[in-house]
């Protein structure tokens, strides 16, 4: 498990921020019957090998009143995924998970092996594509002749998609729920300059005062630590230890970080402009010599490094066809 992984986990095992994230951003009626203060993670003992190897995933269980009806508890399968694309079979690997998950709890006569308890499976998805994946596992099999249809497997996973959540929505759950932990995490993770990260710390670390939140805010300090404050600097970061150290360091070094930033966008935007500057003047010369380019051609400019421009435009005037003047001499 990566860093990035693991300070993600390291937060989600907190019953608190467990609490924050299904009031905030489960937007169903039964949310209100949950009894958060009976959150607790399912005991190893619980869980096969199987479930034991599945670092990222984090399985809770609270009790779910209703009316009219004895409690019961609900089981919470919260599976984290910190991945650069899409997983398309993440339904048929939730319905493997929960069906382990179901015969752990009879083994362990955790339940009546006639009466499962209900699960709530969720992924949370921070990753950069939209999440396109199908969410029920059905969507995932072909339906087959007429009549057949009607057995393929159903379940479906909620689905968080972290970089899609309009900011709107999350401004009111923020002002609305003004203690909930995992509005300010994702606000923390979405801003975009080190002065928007300050506001958004500053307002968690109100959030989280008090010695009940002592565990709670060390690993949010671990978190912003590890991977929000290294989008700002390269340089080594001290070991922060609590929320307010954060607050201070930051306040301390904004207006560098900002420049440094600056720099970086100024520098970043020459070496864009050089290498436009370069692929058009290639583009130009073959023009004249060889005529239209193929589409193969420009597409190919356009994915080039500068390095492959400039050895290309060194060709151009004496290479006797288009093609020899993408040939490494």
């Amino acid at each position: 498990m990566s860093s990035h992984d693991s300070a993600y986990k390291f937060l989600f095992s907190h019953p608190q921020a467990v609490a924050d994230l299904l009031r905030g951003f489960v937007r169903e009626d039964w949310v209100q019957l949950l009894d958060f203060a009976s959150l607790e993670k399912v005991s190893g003992s619980y869980v096969s090998d199987d479930l034991r190897d599945r670092e990222d995933d984090l399985i809770w269980r609270l009790r779910l009143r209703q009316p009219g009806r004895r409690e019961e508890w609900l089981y919470l399968y919260l599976l984290l995924e910190f991945q650069s694309s899409v997983v398309p079979q993440m339904a048929l690997r939730i319905m493997t998970y929960l069906g382990l998950l179901y015969q752990d709890l009879i083994r362990a006569e955790a339940c009546r092996p006639d009466r499962l308890p209900p699960v709530f499976p969720l992924v949370l998805y921070n990753g950069r594509p939209a999440w396109t994946a199908a969410q029920d596992v059905a969507e995932l099999i072909e339906p087959g002749p007429a009549g057949l249809a009607r057995y393929r497997p159903q379940l479906r996973y909620a689905l968080i998609d972290e970089g899609r959540l309009p900011a709107a929505e999350l401004a009111r759950t923020d002002r609305e729920q003004a203690d909930n932990s995992v509005a300010s995490l994702f606000q923390i993770e979405r801003s975009a300059s080190p002065r928007d990260v300050a506001q958004a710390v500053a307002r968690l670390t109100q959030k989280l005062q008090g010695p009940e939140y002592d565990s709670l805010r060390r690993a949010f300090t671990v978190w912003i630590n590890r991977l929000i404050l290294r989008r700002f600097t390269p340089d080594p970061l001290p070991d922060l230890q609590d929320l307010p150290e954060v607050n201070t360091m930051i306040a301390e070094q904004i207006d560098d970080w900002t420049q440094q930033l600056l720099r970086q966008g100024m520098a970043q935007g020459v070496e864009r402009g050089r290498h436009s500057g370069l692929a058009l003047t290639l583009q130009r010369q073959l023009t004249r010599r060889f005529g239209a380019l193929p589409a193969d051609i420009t597409a190919r400019i356009a994915a080039a490094d500068e390095s492959q421009l400039q050895n290309w435009l060194d060709q151009v005037l004496d290479a006797p066809t288009l093609a020899a003047v993408f040939t490494p001499a």
